[in-house]
């Protein structure tokens, strides 16, 4: 009668197991991408890898005119955009939506932008 009542104890305690939710990193961002809604005469790429980091940049001409580096990142089982090289330390975007297609990060903290759609 006690193995019985033990294992049954063990039996919940297990069961009872906290439960982890992970969010799955934007799959749709791997690859070449190019900005459709730029200003005149300004073209806009990015580039991510398979290990979710990007490079960013923005050209006039033939002249370079802004650069980021990117990764996605979870912390604390929320994933956010990590973005470098524009400011003095890494800024960080927090997702607060994601589809299978498009995701919308924000950093209400942060001069501009505070929210990014990504689609």
């Amino acid at each position: 009668m006690r193995i019985t009542v033990l294992i049954l104890t063990f039996l919940v305690m297990v069961s009872c197991s906290k439960e982890t939710k992970t969010q799955n990193k934007p799959a749709f961002l791997i690859g070449n991408w190019k900005r459709l809604n730029d200003k005149p005469n300004f073209q806009t790429y990015e580039s991510w890898n398979i290990n979710f980091k990007g490079f960013g940049y923005t050209k006039k001409g033939t002249e370079t005119t802004f650069s980021e580096q990117m990764r996605i990142v979870s912390i604390n089982d929320t994933l956010h955009l990590e973005v470098v090289g524009v400011n003095d330390k890494p800024t960080l975007f927090k997702f607060i939506e994601q589809t299978d297609t498009s995701f919308v990060a924000e950093n209400p903290t942060h001069d501009f932008p505070k929210k990014l759609p990504i689609i």
